[in-house]
């Protein structure tokens, strides 16, 4: 099987825009290929954060993960930070990395230029992703159409270090593009940020999920229920999909182009839907917070796979870029 490896920020629980977005997808992966799966705490303090609040931050990400359905008998979820060689591999990948290009990242001057300073972490953010990747010599990462340049710039890096020490010696990773490529907000308008505001969480009760629902955006044209709509440009009709059968999506387009539903009736549906497809991942959250030294010892043994993978990988990068052994 090929090797899969994605990673995912700790940003507290999951909301249904990541879980649409990528986790979802990668529930289904694990059934296909070799896959690692990874909360990407280093790549978290690229930014401003509190420090205080990281590991409660990350512990909610890991327990959203498993309740969505990541199995660690069928891959391996694990924290960044307890792999110690993914800086290991940052540091010596940055040797080879073109400064050019790293300035040239699209998320990198978006960011740099909403800052006074800008930290060398952010610039360098790139590189870690390529060593995350590389560092278990993963052929495929699940990937937002945002992500491709970066997946780019890590296939040069993976040619420059090979050129350089041993020729094939790292595969040129591809990307697996998911068909929910961008999930937008309640508003319409912003990609789902918890930042923003516009989220529904993936734990979130039957009530809450209806009470954001009710007023969230549909199609502008629909100003009465006896206007009919265009579903392919309401954001409702896209989460349906989510949701929702092929039967239920079919007749959702149906009742919205004729008038023969209003957007409370769509909602609603969405609502029943998405309710009872969250309702089993919402109980398996309550049973992991409830125990939390199960969930440590889970991550524990998740880092402990991957550090078998990495370890070998660190040695034998470390023999062909011509390093003493110690």
């Amino acid at each position: 099987m090929k090797r899969v490896f994605s990673g995912i920020q700790p940003s507290g629980e999951l909301h249904i825009g990541n879980y649409l977005g990528a986790v979802q997808n990668w529930v289904k992966l694990q059934t296909q290929h070799d896959c690692l799966f990874c909360v990407v705490d280093l790549h978290a303090i690229t930014q401003p954060y509190d420090p205080a609040a990281l590991p409660s931050l990350t512990m909610d990400m890991a327990v959203s993960l498993y309740a969505a359905g990541l199995d660690p008998n069928q891959c391996i979820v694990f924290v960044q930070s307890h792999v110690a060689e993914h800086t290991e591999l940052n540091w010596l990948l940055t040797t080879v990395a073109p400064l050019g290009e790293l300035e040239r990242q699209t998320q990198f001057k978006d960011k740099a230029q909403r800052q006074e300073s800008v930290a060398m972490g952010l610039l360098a953010y790139p590189v870690l992703q390529a060593a995350d990747v590389l560092l278990y010599k993963a052929s495929l990462v699940p990937v937002g159409e945002d992500q491709v340049q970066h997946l780019e710039l890590m296939r040069e890096i993976a040619r420059r270090w090979n050129g350089r020490f041993a020729e094939g010696y790292f595969p040129e990773p591809q990307p697996l593009l998911t068909q929910t490529k961008r999930v937008l907000g309640l508003d319409g308008k912003a990609k789902m940020s918890k930042s923003l505001g516009n989220t529904i969480g993936l734990f979130e009760s039957p009530e809450s999920i209806w009470e954001k629902l009710k007023p969230a955006a549909t199609d502008p044209a629909r100003v009465t229920r006896k206007d009919p709509g265009t579903p392919e440009i309401c954001n409702i009709f896209t989460l349906h999909h989510g949701f929702s059968t092929p039967d239920v999506v079919e007749e959702v387009a149906d009742k919205c182009r004729n008038a023969g539903w209003g957007c409370i009736d769509c909602k609603r549906k969405l609502a029943d839907n998405m309710i009872a497809t969250l309702a089993p991942m919402r109980e398996r959250a309550a049973a992991l917070k409830r125990d939390p030294d199960g969930v440590i010892e889970r991550l524990r043994a998740g880092a402990g796979r991957a550090r078998q993978l990495a370890q070998r990988t660190i040695a034998e990068v470390r023999e062909k870029m011509g390093f003493l052994h110690g």
